[in-house]
């Protein structure tokens, strides 16, 4: 997918010409690991096609999901962590077959200085992402874990624009940072109550 298709840049497209330029591009199949705790960032990501998650892990290995990254939008904490020549805070995993174009750290300092619509594009995604944070904030401190759950499974079938779901129990514990069994019971109380209808590793939304 051309970036003309998916990120509006509203003065010239001098600047989608540099970021093909500047930027190599690479794809990734469902559930690689794009980038991991700790590692150093080299290159910002776009994606140009498919979607990422982004999961914070604490030390003893346990993962809760901070937000995804859908077409036409980049990782902020890719940029900050890549601006500061600091190690990343996040593992993101491409959550289907992912494109992405990657531009080389040294070139965004370039890039905002040059292009004014560039920097517009990172306050934007600086406030979505602050925005989606908040909420996983909020769900954590103040939801019970039944709304989560149902809220993860609905926000999922928009993302994917299907009913059906094709996950494990197991992963969608790790998302919400639960335990399997957790998630297991809450799920069949809404098989029950109608909500959703459960098969082996998928989970339809009624």
């Amino acid at each position: 997918m051309e970036l003309n298709d998916i990120i509006e840049f509203k003065s010239s497209p001098l600047i989608r010409q540099k970021l093909y330029e500047f930027g190599f591009a690479k794809t990734f199949s469902e559930g690689d690991i794009i980038l991991n705790d700790n590692s150093y960032i080299k290159a910002i990501p776009i994606v140009t096609n498919g979607s990422i998650r982004v999961m914070r892990t604490d030390e003893d290995g346990r993962e809760i999901l901070l937000y995804y990254i859908k077409a036409g939008e980049s990782c902020i904490m890719s940029f900050l962590g890549g601006l500061h020549q600091d190690t990343s805070k996040i593992k993101a995993i491409a959550e289907e077959e992912t494109e992405i174009l990657f531009i080389p750290v040294d070139k965004v300092s370039f890039l905002i200085k040059e292009f004014p619509e560039w920097l517009d594009y990172i306050f934007r995604l600086y406030h979505k992402r602050f925005e989606e944070l908040l909420e996983v904030v909020n769900a954590v401190a103040f939801k019970k874990m039944d709304e989560r759950l149902i809220n993860f499974i609905k926000k999922k079938c928009e993302m994917t624009q299907k009913q059906t779901l094709f996950i494990t129990h197991e992963q969608i514990a790790n998302e919400l940072g639960t335990a399997r069994v957790v998630v297991s019971r809450l799920l069949k109380q809404m098989e029950e109550n109608g909500y959703v209808k459960l098969g082996r590793n998928k989970i339809t939304l009624m």
